[in-house]
């Protein structure tokens, strides 16, 4: 059996978060896919059994990016402050370097195709993530409200931020993601 062309996966990857970000996961086909990835539809089946399995396998992997880029580089011995600003950045410059995967994800975790394997595979991410809130909550460094409100007030406040940047109603100096970084930081703090 011939290897599967990492340039070819590629470009239905490109092609998938690029027709979402356009007709969402409901307009998506495999035929566009196809189409946008310059590949016979006969082929992309060749690559994925199904729509099913294309969304389940890319979310694995734009999730599984996500977390290499949150837990790469060890930050323990930073202060939690420091510690929560850097993975807000990394997060914030992720979401504005990969908005279609981006979108892609977002609409594929609150979709009827979110998988088993899936919410299992995210459940491991985000374990890792809330460790971070229980480990700073235990410390009396954040406010004593459930983790996943921590967490919900973290990621709302990337994703809004990054929304009004995006939207140039906020202009991408240091001194505006500071405030930004603030407002939330000031929320959350004990």
């Amino acid at each position: 059996m011939k290897p599967k062309d990492d340039d070819k996966q590629q470009a239905i990857a490109s092609a998938t978060f690029a027709l979402v970000a356009q007709v969402g996961l409901s307009g998506l086909t495999m035929a566009a896919i196809a189409r946008e990835a310059g590949i016979a539809t006969g082929t992309l089946y060749v690559y994925y059994k199904s729509k099913e399995d294309l969304l389940n396998a890319l979310y694995e992997q734009v999730k599984g990016a996500l977390a290499r880029l949150i837990t790469e580089e060890a930050t323990a011995a930073m202060p939690f402050r420091a510690r929560f600003q850097r993975n807000w950045l990394l997060l914030l410059r992720h979401r504005q370097a990969h908005y279609a995967e981006t979108v892609f994800m977002e609409q594929y975790y609150n979709s009827p195709w979110f998988s088993e394997a899936s919410r299992q595979f995210s459940a491991r991410f985000t374990g890792e993530c809330l460790g971070f809130f229980d480990e700073a909550r235990a410390q009396q460094i954040v406010k004593d409200v459930p983790t996943m409100l921590l967490a919900a007030s973290f990621f709302g406040s990337v994703r809004e931020t990054a929304n009004l940047l995006r939207s140039g109603d906020l202009q991408d100096t240091e001194a505006a993601l500071a405030q930004a970084f603030s407002i939330f930081w000031d929320g959350i703090k004990a």
